[in-house]
């Protein structure tokens, strides 16, 4: 891997490159796309990834306090908890060793005796809404921490918020794209880390905003490159929301 942006560098520390600004709370989405900016491969993002793209996935879950990820992501994407590594013992010094996984989702319909809730080592986090369904709601504190964000659909502000009360600050967002719409929108993305993959795909796929318009400044910070495949990291423009 090298960093061809903005210097020229062969093998830098990815931990190093894809650190959090210190001192305050930040909000990254990470995703990766096709050339043509399509968002998965019949339904599912592997189609699009590559051994780096994976290599980068596990450093920045290793950097972060929380993962979030929409409810259709999670089924779709057959989500379980994040596992243990060795190499982020000391990017988690001081914290737990992995992050939660934090689920968004209004209908709460999730699987509560999956392994994303059964053999989560920190407990699975599930953001809901009050109108969530009584019965599943109750399902869920049984076997979850629930933040509740939102009357009839969920405040993604203050979900956000009830995670920072719990001390989870470095918030990566996995999507998929219906959620990071909502969050560009609502002025809560401060950093997009793109993967983009050397392949056009055409057809019917989601882009990596999807749903509710968006219109947010973002300035280029880094590029790495592996085997034609582009590492984009970029950062938001201060007062361009």
């Amino acid at each position: 891997m090298r960093r061809i942006y903005p210097d020229i560098q062969d093998e830098p520390p990815i931990e190093q490159a894809y650190a959090y600004p210190a001192g305050q709370p930040w909000l990254r989405v990470n995703m990766v796309a096709s050339a043509d900016g399509a968002a998965w491969v019949n339904g599912l993002s592997g189609g699009l990834s590559s051994k780096a793209d994976r290599r980068i996935f596990g450093v920045l879950r290793g950097l972060a306090d929380v993962v979030v990820a929409g409810a259709a992501t999670v089924r779709a994407e057959g989500y379980g908890p994040a596992r243990p590594r060795e190499s982020w013992r000391a990017l988690r010094e001081g914290r737990p060793e992995t992050p939660p996984v934090a689920v968004v989702s209004r209908s709460l319909d999730l699987d509560f005796d999956g392994p994303l809730f059964a053999e989560a080592i920190v407990p699975t986090i599930v953001v809901t809404c009050a109108s969530a369904p009584a019965d599943r709601l109750a399902a869920a504190k049984a076997v979850a921490d629930v933040v509740v964000a939102g009357d009839e659909v969920v405040d993604l502000a203050a979900a956000v918020r009830g995670l920072h009360e719990r001390g989870l600050t470095r918030v990566l967002c996995e999507g998929g794209p219906r959620l990071n719409a909502q969050l560009a929108a609502a002025g809560l993305l401060d950093e997009l880390c793109l993967t983009i993959s050397p392949l056009l795909l055409g057809g019917g796929a989601a882009r990596i905003l999807n749903g509710e318009a968006a219109l947010v400044g973002l300035g280029l910070s880094q590029v790495l490159e592996e085997d034609g495949v582009l590492f984009c990291r970029y950062t938001r423009e201060p007062n361009h929301v």
